[in-house]
């Protein structure tokens, strides 16, 4: 028996068919050697298998006592699962005779039943006389424990959404995770090995910025733009971090986390867009009202020289006439962009507007301009304004017609029945979920670069030439479809053309009526007294002479509080008050609840460049029904004021604080 301090007999082993090993006198001190090894280590028996000796790691190591050991054959320390493997491996041993040597992988179990992964390596030798093995031990778990943490390393990775991406100090890839392949469309074995730069098309400039600034600091972060498999844009936000060796401490790789923020810059786009579209729709509408002012006095004006002037001096006055409406057009779309649509709202039937629409396009169209159209045949119906959604579907093809000219092309116009679900409406802000029609113009033109896309909706932006457009048409547009709870929709690609897509939500149950036309009946009044109210003398002048001249007799008054005092004297003989809505000293509302108090059923006509929803809902709730919208003409105020005097009062009007 082997014991520590005893030399082991070295008489007794001997290798195969090599001369006897050298006796202890020649080798001193082996016991000692084979005792202290750090490895655990032993001699047993070719044939039974029985332990012959170990020495003090495998005692450590295992748990039994040597007694103990020297008392078992090898099977005992296998788990009962690998009995068969090893059974297996001693018939090998048999039929290859006593010349085995060689390296294995086992599990081996413990005294106290702990199974540990090792690698034995064999080797045959004479012990004693006997034929044995020489069996040294490696432990493998703290081999295998990491193998496994690699593996599942690897497969965290590969479920990361994130692209995660390992290069060389000269930027060849070497690691490239599922996420990389999914925001890149290059797979592994199609990235590893390849530059970086030169895979994901970054700037030769930019990377090595970005290299600086790692190798100074040991990071680098911020947002990049690279390529993906098949050209598109990829915007990424990219966490650089530097690898190092851990012996010398010098750098050795780069970590690149990307993760790709494509959905949401466009997303901050839109939202940035439209905080400068409001912005800028505030400023417009203050502008539009003093503006509106301005036109008032000059449209009805026209009406009234038109009536004193002799036919052969009246083209002035329709020059006069034409400019100012020109320019209450180009108000009304600023106004229209500011705050949207309002107005009343009708079901529609979209083939009815497009069907008119096309009709005045093969008139004026050029003739090398192939219209083509494609309406579904049970279209949905939609709640708007026609004259607006006319507008809008004439502007963009208007704007297709002149991205085709002098060439020509294909423009064609389509419209159907679209479900908008969550992750459209996610992508397109102020869309709802749920049944929508969309109409869609395309034209063959020149198509328009990403920088023109990111400011065509702005107001006064233009691509056309000086005095050939005013830069309020797409405007007016994106307006006039918020307005209607729709969104909107571009593509648009330089040398191939651009799609709009207008959706709208449906009334699926809803059935169009046709609107019969009204009869305006005769202008002229009977003596009524009317008060003007308004602090602009030019337009109170213009209404006065438009009024006096159509057999109306008229007061004024220059702000509310003026009115109200007038009014108290005189409201026995005042037939009907038009107000200004936004003045000094006293508005059109506290000037309406005011006569309100004192004559319940009082007659009222608010007028106003700029009527806000909320201001007419309270104008409604006070018993005002007919509104004027500035600029307008004689004819629509005389209309008004006739609508306003035969109106029945409705039953049971209260005064209202």
């Amino acid at each position: 028996m082997l014991t520590y301090g005893a030399p082991i007999p070295f008489a007794d082993i001997a290798t195969p068919n090599l001369r006897p090993l050298p006796s202890p006198n020649e080798v001193p001190g082996f016991d000692v050697l084979f005792e202290r090894a750090p490895l655990p280590m032993w001699i047993c028996d070719v044939e039974s298998y029985r332990f012959l000796a170990v020495n003090f790691s495998t005692l450590k190591s295992y748990g039994w006592s040597r007694e103990e050991f020297l008392a078992m054959t090898l099977d005992r320390i296998l788990p009962p699962k690998d009995v068969e493997t090893f059974l297996e491996y001693r018939r090998q041993v048999e039929s290859h005779g006593a010349s085995v040597n060689q390296t294995k992988n086992w599990r081996h179990k413990t005294k106290s039943g702990e199974v540990v992964a090792v690698q034995t390596s064999s080797q045959s030798v004479i012990f004693r006389g006997r034929r044995a093995l020489l069996v040294t031990i490696h432990d493998r778990s703290g081999h295998l424990r990491a193998e496994e943490e690699s593996r599942e390393l690897a497969h965290v990775l590969s479920l990361a959404a994130d692209a995660i991406i390992v290069c060389s100090l000269e930027r060849e890839i070497r690691y490239w995770n599922k996420g990389a392949e999914r925001v890149y469309g290059w797979t592994a074995a199609e990235a590893i090995g390849r530059r970086a730069d030169d895979l994901l098309k970054i700037e030769m400039e930019t990377c090595l910025k970005c290299m600086s600034g790692l190798l100074e600091k040991g990071d680098w972060n911020g947002q990049m733009t690279h390529k993906r498999r098949e050209g598109s844009d990829v915007i990424v936000n990219s966490r650089w971090t530097l690898g190092w060796d851990e012996e010398t401490r010098q750098p050795k790789s780069v970590l690149l986390i990307n993760s790709d923020i494509t959905e949401t810059k466009k997303l901050e786009s839109q939202f940035l867009r439209a905080q400068r579209l409001e912005s800028i729709g505030t400023l417009a509408s203050g502008i539009a009202h003093d503006l509106n002012n301005i036109l008032s006095p000059i449209l009805m004006a026209t009406g009234i020289l038109r009536q004193s002037l002799p036919k052969a001096d009246q083209q002035m006055v329709d020059i006069i006439e034409g400019s100012a409406e020109r320019g209450a057009g180009i108000v009304k779309q600023v106004l229209t962009f500011a705050r949207g649509v309002e107005g009343e709202r009708v079901l529609l039937q979209p083939k009815h507007l497009l069907t008119d629409m096309v009709k005045v396009m093969h008139q004026t169209f050029p003739k090398n301009i192939d219209l083509k159209t494609n309406f579904a045949a049970d279209l949905w119906t939609v709640q708007g304004d026609a004259t607006q959604l006319h507008q809008v579907l004439l502007n963009l093809c208007v704007n297709a017609r002149d991205a085709m000219s002098p060439k020509g092309g294909m423009l064609k116009v389509s419209c159907e029945n679209v479900e908008v679900d969550a992750q459209i409406a996610s992508m397109n802000p102020g869309a709802a979920v749920g049944p929508h029609v969309c109409f869609s113009i395309t034209d063959t033109g020149s198509g328009m670069t990403p920088e023109v896309m990111e400011k065509i909706f702005n107001p006064f932006f233009t691509t056309k030439e000086q005095g050939k457009g005013t830069g309020l048409g797409l405007a007016t547009v994106i307006g006039i479809v918020k307005g209607h709870k729709g969104f909107l929709a571009l593509q648009s690609e330089v040398g191939v053309g651009t799609t709009f897509r207008i959706h709208l939500p449906a009334d699926c149950e809803g059935r169009t009526e046709e609107k019969q036309a009204e009869t305006l009946g005769d202008l002229k009044g009977n003596g009524e007294l009317v008060l003007v109210v308004d602090d602009e003398a030019a337009i109170r002048e213009v209404i006065m002479g438009t009024l006096e001249a159509h057999n109306y007799r008229c007061y004024s008054a220059e702000d509310g509080t003026d009115a109200l005092a007038m009014y108290f004297e005189r409201r026995s003989s005042i037939h009907l008050i038009i107000t200004d809505l936004h003045m000094g000293m006293m508005d059109g509302i506290t000037l309406t609840k005011s006569l309100k108090k004192l004559t319940p059923d009082v007659k009222v006509i608010v007028s106003s460049g700029h009527i806000q929803k909320e201001n007419q809902t309270i104008l409604e709730g006070l018993g005002v029904k007919q509104f004027l919208e500035k600029p307008y003409t004689a004819e629509k105020l005389l209309t008004c004021v006739k609508h306003a005097l035969t109106a029945t009062p409705p039953a049971g009007t209260a005064a209202q604080a």
